[in-house]
């Protein structure tokens, strides 16, 4: 979440003014994350979000991600449904870009994920999977591994200049990536960016996820590999084998991993830490200035892509046979 579009409270009169959520109360914008523009939004029928789509998002593609939302939410997910206006519209527009108010979800995310927490996100991940089975949407990961290269062609001197040589490294771990890529493994909905800040929890329990506008259609096991570089590091880079066994330990409980999926791991983990850390090398220079948002450090990441080229097994402690 961030803020790139400021609304005033004329725009945001008129917009109410479609819905029957009554009048704004409080209206305040959320600073997280570096797509969209994200306000916490109370009216005098309850509180919201308003999201308003920025030129990252493809507008032709709003239908699949408001409507994945809307279906788990009725398939006993815990997502916050799009509302829809008095004539059935979910997409609106304000300064001439698509935008959306979505149901409050209730909640709180972690900054420090405990194993119990790890746990927790595992199990709501696999409930996911299994709430998104038979949705008819379908879309392609427009960040999986084919776009790596074409993508990393473009960042090769931003490499260089966050760490020198980086750019030679980040190459060859693409050579190899390309070579051992997994194939064959069951796909379906995936969420594709399940990080602490999208997971929520009430009383330590699991209590529903957001932000799917990466959500595609892919394989399910890479959703865990994106899981477990998100919530199994520690501050200090290193992997924290027993949150990764609890995260795939929950995870298993409801949909256990087939024996290709488990042996794909490593890979699999390999490159959704190339994936964040590439968008996150693309952002990183890129924040227009005086938006309201924090762009999150590629070398986060870097650190992460480290450990899996010294250690391509570790991965695999954290999905026992």
């Amino acid at each position: 979440m961030a803020v790139y579009t400021d609304i005033n409270d004329e725009e945001l009169a008129l917009l109410l003014a479609d819905y029957d959520i009554g009048t704004a109360l409080a209206f305040k914008g959320m600073a997280e994350g570096v797509e969209n523009s994200n306000f916490l939004l109370e009216t005098t029928g309850g509180r919201y979000f308003l999201t308003v789509y920025e030129k990252r998002m493809r507008e032709e593609e709003l239908p699949f991600f408001l409507d994945l939302m809307r279906w788990l939410a009725q398939h006993g997910f815990p997502s916050a449904a799009p509302l829809a206006d008095r004539n059935g519209v979910t997409i609106k527009r304000v300064r001439g870009k698509p935008a959306a108010i979505v149901e409050f979800l209730p909640g709180l995310s972690v900054r420090r994920p405990t194993v119990d927490h790890c746990r927790e996100a595992g199990e709501g991940l696999a409930r996911l999977h299994q709430a998104a089975q038979g949705f008819p949407g379908t879309r392609a990961n427009d960040l999986g591994q084919a776009s790596w290269a074409p993508l990393f062609a473009t960042l090769r001197e931003a490499a260089d200049g966050l760490k020198p040589g980086l750019a030679a490294t980040i190459s060859g771990d693409l050579d190899r990536l390309a070579a051992a890529w997994p194939q064959g493994l069951p796909t379906g909905v995936i969420h594709a960016d399940y990080f602490p800040d999208n997971v929520f929890f009430t009383a330590g329990k699991f209590a529903g996820a957001i932000d799917f506008y990466f959500a595609c259609v892919d394989a399910l096991a890479y959703d865990v590999a994106v899981a477990l570089n998100a919530w199994c590091f520690e501050a200090d880079g290193s992997f924290n084998i027993t949150s990764a066994r609890a995260l795939v330990a929950g995870y298993e409980s409801l949909r256990p991993l087939s024996a290709a999926e488990r042996q794909a791991l490593p890979a699999l983990a390999h490159g959704a830490a190339m994936r964040f850390f590439l968008t996150r090398l693309e952002a990183w220079g890129a924040t227009p200035a005086g938006a309201l948002v924090r762009p999150k450090d590629p070398l986060e990441y870097e650190r992460k892509l480290a450990v899996h080229r010294a250690a391509p097994d570790l991965v695999l402690f954290g999905a026992p046979a």
